[in-house]
């Protein structure tokens, strides 16, 4: 690969491996919310978080412009106040992926949270254990192997993530040409040696997160 490949194989990675741990932090949280509480709106909180999933990457590309934007109704305040924009920034790029991304981790984590026995559960609460111990000591525990198959697919989804990231991050090269990007920008300019390259390591790390997400899924 030539430099400007590498930069770009570097910076899907940064964004990825970013992506992936606001989603470990946010995702799991979330998802055993959703599967331990019972509260009004939950489906429609459900139904958000999914969207992502199913709306093509440029709608939510606009979505994130009309949030974080220089005048949307996060990004403008945030400007007027520090004068800095997360538009046409790597970081645009880990926003991109977070959020097309951690729907996967979410549903994953979810159905693994509700696999787990609730009679082990009540057990639990029967022994005098918190809730908050319970979840630690049990519950994650014993999903982990769900919640770590969510955690490398919503990973592999991130470094692929193209539409959300060319909306909010632009295609500015040795600045947010993830690795998608300059597949799209190698083959838009007739460079198919540098295109093939560049598909050939993502599909490898991608089929690999893969592999691994089917492997841990079944320990």
């Amino acid at each position: 690969m030539d430099g400007s490949a590498l930069f770009s194989l570097r910076l899907s990675l940064q964004v990825a491996v970013s992506a992936t741990i606001l989603m470990v932090l946010c995702g799991i949280p979330v998802s055993y919310i959703l599967a331990r509480r019972k509260f009004r709106g939950r489906d429609i909180i459900d139904m958000l978080l999914t969207l992502p999933l199913v709306l093509p990457p440029t709608v939510t590309g606009y979505y994130l412009i009309v949030l974080f934007g220089r005048s949307g109704y996060i990004g403008k305040p945030v400007y007027q106040w520090t004068g800095w924009s997360i538009m046409f920034t790597w970081h645009a790029a880990t926003l991109a992926a977070f959020v097309v991304a951690i729907p996967l981790l979410i549903k994953t984590a979810r159905a693994a949270i509700e696999s787990v026995d609730k009679n082990i559960i009540e057990a639990s609460y029967a022994l005098g254990h918190s809730e908050y111990q319970t979840a630690f000591h049990i519950v994650l525990p014993l999903a982990k192997k769900g919640i770590l198959a969510g955690v490398i697919l919503s990973f592999a989804r991130a470094l692929g993530e193209f539409g959300a990231t060319l909306m909010i991050a632009g295609n500015i090269p040795g600045k947010t040409d993830t690795m998608p990007l300059a597949i799209y920008t190698s083959a838009g300019s007739g460079d198919w040696s540098s295109a093939n390259l560049m598909v050939l390591s993502l599909t490898v790390l991608s089929g690999v997160a893969l592999y691994l997400a089917n492997k841990y899924s079944r320990m």
